[in-house]
């Protein structure tokens, strides 16, 4: 079974929105030092960019978490399978996701985050699909709301594949 990707939003969209967020971002921490938290895989490609894109100074560690079900539906059940390699007390923290979707596996992680007591901790997502919200989750930075659909590119995959797309694109089995 193969694939079609349809472009969603362009690379010149996702490269303007970038930039946007970046000096917003910038503005908000003006005179502050930014700790990133990129949540990997596919938060990498997004919180990469981003990074050049903000003026502050800026430090950045990683997380992988993973959420268990059957393979097509989420338990809720949330495992860290990479913690951050520096604390995070004291700093003012900006998690980076690639997507915020049922958001169980976010309101996970940033529980967890705020228990390691950091100055501000913000939350700053690519993309965002509010109609699969089951857990409710503030997300302070926003590139783009989109409809539910099975999205890849920039950071996102389908079975590993099409990460390194730089637009957003809809899969379509064939």
């Amino acid at each position: 079974m193969g694939e079609k990707v349809h472009v969603l939003i362009s690379e010149e969209e996702v490269e303007k929105r970038i930039r946007e967020m970046g000096a917003e971002i910038s503005e908000h921490y003006q005179g502050e030092k930014l700790h990133l938290v990129s949540v990997l895989k596919g938060g990498v490609f997004f919180t990469c960019e981003l990074a050049k894109r903000i003026t502050v100074p800026v430090s950045l560690d990683f997380m992988s978490v993973a959420s268990y079900g059957d393979g097509t539906k989420s338990s809720g059940v949330v495992k860290v399978i990479k913690d951050l390699d520096e604390a995070i007390e004291g700093k003012h923290v900006l998690v980076v996701e690639d997507i915020v979707d049922s958001g169980r596996t976010l309101s996970y992680l940033l529980e967890n985050l705020r228990r390691r007591n950091p100055k501000s901790l913000k939350l700053c997502t690519l993309l965002d699909k509010p109609e699969r919200r089951v857990t409710e989750v503030h997300v302070d930075y926003t590139g783009f709301e989109i409809p539910d659909e099975f999205v890849v590119g920039c950071g996102l995959d389908y079975q590993q594949r099409h990460r390194n797309l730089p637009y957003v694109g809809v899969v379509e089995l064939e």
